[in-house]
């Protein structure tokens, strides 16, 4: 298993990079997120691996960060859910977005992934609960009111408030200790004219 690599980056073809290493050209796979943050063309660059091994072919992803690494890994044990549709959704969000889109369990911030349909990104936040945070390494993980957050969060939508209501209601209150705290904010803040 190739799990880092390190190199000079010759080659840039969205979402394709090539690194030289030792003199061995590897074609890798990297997420638009990593892809805005690759050094110039000659550069060295260090990216965390993932190595995928097929019949017909051997696949190399690369990753900025050992959290996005993580991220991928995950998405990819999810049923249906193929390297490709991976790298889009590390594409559109961070590893923490991701995260904490998990946390609190908001379908509309995954919809906005080109691909991903209401019906996806609902199984993929079902599938990716209590996973994605034990995944990330430890100064990537969401913090505990994001808990505290989600379950105000579904509160307000067990209320009858739509999803861009509640996502917004639970975005601008300030972290609260308890969820009946966050709930009476939150509330008070939709009541707002």
């Amino acid at each position: 298993m190739i799990g880092r690599i390190t190199g000079t980056l010759i080659e840039k073809h969205p979402p394709q990079i090539v690194v030289d290493a030792g003199g061995v050209g590897y074609e890798i796979d990297v997420p638009m997120s990593t892809f805005y943050h690759l050094p110039a063309l000659g550069e060295r660059v260090a990216l965390h691996t993932h190595l995928v091994v097929r019949e017909d072919a051997q696949l190399l992803y690369g990753f900025g960060s050992e959290a996005e690494r993580a991220s991928f890994r995950q998405l990819i044990k999810i049923t249906g859910v193929g390297a490709k549709m991976a790298l889009a959704v590390l594409s559109g969000l961070s590893a923490a977005d991701l995260a904490q889109a998990v946390a609190l369990q908001d379908v509309g911030l995954l919809t906005r992934i080109p691909g991903i349909g209401k019906k996806t990104a609902e199984r993929l936040l079902l599938e990716l609960k209590g996973k994605i945070a034990d995944a990330l390494p430890a100064g990537a993980v969401v913090n505990s009111s994001s808990q505290v957050n989600g379950d105000v969060l579904n509160a307000l939508l067990a209320l009858g408030y739509n999803e861009r209501e509640a996502s917004g209601a639970v975005r601008q209150i300030a972290v609260s200790d308890s969820v009946e705290d966050g709930i009476r904010l939150a509330l008070k803040w939709l009541s707002k004219p």
